[in-house]
């Protein structure tokens, strides 16, 4: 008995150092080393390269959790090249820098900061010329943290707006739609006010697909929609009544063409703008799938789009890992990664996040199938409001559980999955970890 316990410890224990190899994958030392180079006066960035000596200036500028973190990074590859810059980051996902500076702000609701920040990064990127290079560092939370106010426009209009779209049940890019055309900077205006400086875009993707006109808005990459298209988001569903007079007056401006549309493909600005994605999902699961073949496991990847209800990707995740355990031909112990977003309908008061509750609707599913253990954890350390990146479990979880008094289920039904792990044990802390490319699930089979 006590020689299985040790091994289930164990797999969890690897579990967690499986995970945190591909949250290594995706640190900005990583990408951002890997991704810009300085050699002599030759500057390359992606697979552009530019003489140094021939810019007038290089600012660095961009928005999102790890933005401040790349910042650092190509600080200290360019050093006292750069000229100055401005980047935006979430409270807590600062850090110091020598020429660039930084601003923390709200996230994920917009705060005085928010708007702060992008007067100034739109500041800058007025003065950019035709000889400056702009470094732009995007990632996930850049949508709430660099968020402008249009001429007329008051913040609470901008907040009521927000959240009524997050709330309604629209699409990302029915929200990203009505937020592209109540701004200045998202949906490639960023670009358009660059212009005619060079910008090169190095984007860290925390969106299911890596469309990069749905990260952090996509301020920099050309937009399909219209202001006709924003107010058809409101119509449909139902907002028209609940927002502001001014909201609907400026969508109708920007239908009747007395406001500039958001650059369209082939608007000269994106003859200048290069977009780089320099990290993905996709990146930390091939960073964990190295790590668990060195520690002795067949690893596979399965996908790096979960998406879906917690409860259907539980299904699938535990579905997967008992065909692949009953499969002969497949080499044990075994691996399997998974990588993307859930959603969770919460109905109960308790605390939580999506990968804990993930982890605890496991719980429940696993009490009768030992030999499989399951760990699911956000790559920012950031799991909802709480200071966990999430949790690993296995069969011996849920007994763990009722003989510390803690029934999984009721747990589960009050939606506090955060009380749990910290009563049954289990969780996994980062702490911040200034990188987001969504959440990984890992699991190993015996």
């Amino acid at each position: 008995m006590n020689e299985h316990k040790h091994h289930d410890m164990n797999s969890r224990i690897i579990a967690e150092k499986i995970f945190l190899a591909g949250v290594a994958g995706v640190l900005p030392d990583r990408l951002v080393s890997e991704s810009v180079s300085l050699k002599g006066e030759i500057l390359k960035t992606g697979e552009i390269t530019f003489e140094v000596n021939m810019l007038n200036n290089i600012y660095v500028t961009g928005a999102g959790k790890a933005s401040a973190a790349m910042a650092h990074h190509v600080e200290a590859i360019l050093g006292k090249r750069i000229t100055g810059g401005h980047v935006v980051t979430r409270y807590g996902n600062s850090c110091t820098l020598k020429k660039i500076k930084v601003t923390e702000a709200g996230h994920p609701f917009p705060d005085v900061n928010s708007f702060k920040a992008a007067g100034e990064i739109m500041a800058l990127a007025d003065k950019a010329g035709e000889n400056d290079l702009v470094i732009c560092l995007i990632s996930g939370g850049g949508s709430a943290l660099m968020t402008d106010l249009p001429e007329g426009l008051f913040p609470e209009e901008i907040h009521i707006v927000n959240n009524l779209l997050v709330k309604c049940g629209a699409t990302i890019h029915e929200i990203n739609t009505v937020r592209k055309h109540l701004s200045e900077v998202k949906g490639g205006q960023l670009a358009t006010r660059m212009f005619p400086a060079t910008l090169v875009n190095l984007i860290l993707s925390d969106v299911v697909g890596n469309q990069i006109d749905v990260i952090a808005s996509g301020p920099t990459v050309p937009d399909m929609t219209t202001y006709r298209d924003a107010y058809k988001v409101l119509e449909d569903h139902n907002l028209l009544n609940d927002v502001t007079e001014g909201i609907k007056k400026y969508l109708r401006e920007g239908i009747e063409g007395l406001r500039p549309d958001t650059p369209k493909p082939g608007d000269q600005a994106f003859t200048r703008t290069y977009n780089i994605l320099i990290g993905t999902n996709a990146t930390a699961l091939e960073a964990s799938r190295k790590y668990a073949a060195g520690s002795g496991y067949n690893p596979y990847i399965i996908t790096d789009s979960l998406s879906g209800d917690v409860e259907d990707v539980v299904q699938k995740v535990i579905d997967t890992a008992i065909s692949y355990r009953n499969n002969p031909e497949v080499r044990k112990p075994l691996c399997l990664l998974f990588g993307g977003e859930t959603t969770v309908k919460v109905t109960g008061t308790g605390l939580g996040g999506r990968n804990q509750h993930l982890a605890l609707t496991a719980t429940v599913r696993l009490k009768d199938l030992p030999g499989i253990t399951i760990l699911s954890a956000g790559t920012d350390g950031n799991d909802g409001p709480t200071d966990a990146a999430g949790a690993v479990v296995d069969s011996s979880t849920f007994h763990y559980g009722l003989s510390v008094g803690k029934e999984p289920e009721k747990y589960l039904g009050d939606f506090d999955s955060y009380g749990f792990f910290k009563s049954a044990g289990g969780h996994i802390f980062t702490g911040p970890t200034f990188t987001n490319v969504m959440d990984m699930v890992v699991v190993l089979v015996e």
